[in-house]
């Protein structure tokens, strides 16, 4: 899940940064340097927040197989 939001929120912010570039007539230098600045930032952050989400569900998900176990099950598990 970390690669697939960095993957977005990275193209994401490059894509902004080159339109708001464009748009307000910057130097092509600046512009892409604003860009791929941006596009770093924000794939770290979104590789962040995918790690967390996917821990996040993989504890929820385990929190709730444990619950949903039998109690015959639970004792055959704690021996």
């Amino acid at each position: 899940m970390g690669r697939s939001y960095a993957g977005m929120l990275g193209a994401i912010a490059f894509l902004v940064a080159t339109a708001r570039g464009l748009l307000t007539g910057g130097a092509t230098n600046d512009v892409l340097l604003h860009a791929w600045l941006g596009l770093i930032a924000f794939s770290a952050a979104g590789y962040v927040v995918g790690r967390l989400a996917e821990w996040i569900i993989d504890e929820s998900v385990r929190t709730k197989l444990k619950g949903d176990a039998t109690p015959a099950e639970r004792s055959a598990a704690g021996k």
